[in-house]
């Protein structure tokens, strides 16, 4: 790892899995710590218990990114509208979990979001993330309307973490109903919260909430204490419920 000559704050990766500290970097263009490397399930699984994850557009190199304010949601304070209540009452979704991991992150590579210009999603995140599913560390949810895929999201999880990486819909809500069945499981199963990385209004409307990064890394290093589990989720069971 070597700091750029120039660029106050940035620094070169190499073959060692390696970071700048993120408490002690602030970085550049609102968090760019680092730049290069690969996506080495390794070098992924170090960036997100250090805080840092990678983001970058089809014709950059990779970027790796620890914002100066992260946006997350505590699994508990998710917020449900009327609207969407009658949504979920209808129960007309059905929700699993990891049973179809290359297709929701294809999915999320391939439809447009109204926050997102393009897709950053390439083959090489595709692949890598597509390891850490088999290495039992990424998850994803899907949303079906009877034998379609409509919606779902993934992630990866560490310790009492979850760090939420994309979410697609193709249907009314279904991107929506993929948050709200993780985070009850979440909740459920002890973990502090569902790291959103960067606020947009969609979810800072469902609960999220922008905190600082000292904040934020003070809040992971609780959550890392807790055990990774480390597995498939193919076994987990949601429904909604008003109870």
């Amino acid at each position: 790892m070597l700091r750029h000559p120039l660029i106050k704050g940035i620094y070169f990766l190499d073959e060692l899995y390696e970071f700048p500290d993120p408490k002690i970097e602030d970085g550049i263009e609102g968090g760019i710590l680092a730049i290069g490397g690969d996506l080495n399930p390794m070098r992924l699984l170090k960036a997100y218990r250090m805080g840092i994850f990678p983001w970058y557009g089809e014709d950059d190199p990779i970027l790796w990114w620890s914002p100066l304010k992260r946006c997350i949601l505590y699994p508990e304070e998710f917020k449900l509208s009327k609207s969407f209540k009658r949504v979920l009452r209808n129960k007309k979704y059905r929700v699993t979990f990891d049973l179809a991991f290359e297709k929701v992150i294809k999915m999320c590579a391939t439809i447009p979001r109204k926050d997102q210009n393009g897709t950053w999603i390439n083959q090489e995140i595709i692949n890598s993330y597509t390891k850490l599913y088999e290495l039992g560390y990424a998850h994803c949810v899907e949303v079906w309307m009877e034998e379609e895929l409509v919606g779902g999201l993934y992630g990866v999880a560490l310790g009492g973490a979850f760090f939420g990486e994309s979410m697609f819909s193709t249907k009314s809500n279904a991107s929506k109903i993929a948050l709200k069945a993780i985070s009850d499981v979440l909740n459920k199963r002890g973990y502090d919260f569902i790291d959103c990385q960067v606020a947009t209004p969609h979810l800072k409307s469902l609960g999220a909430v922008e905190i600082p990064k000292s904040k934020f890394l003070e809040e992971l290093n609780t959550a890392l204490k807790k055990k990774d589990e480390v597995g498939s989720w193919s076994n987990l069971k949601w429904e909604y419920s008003d109870g």
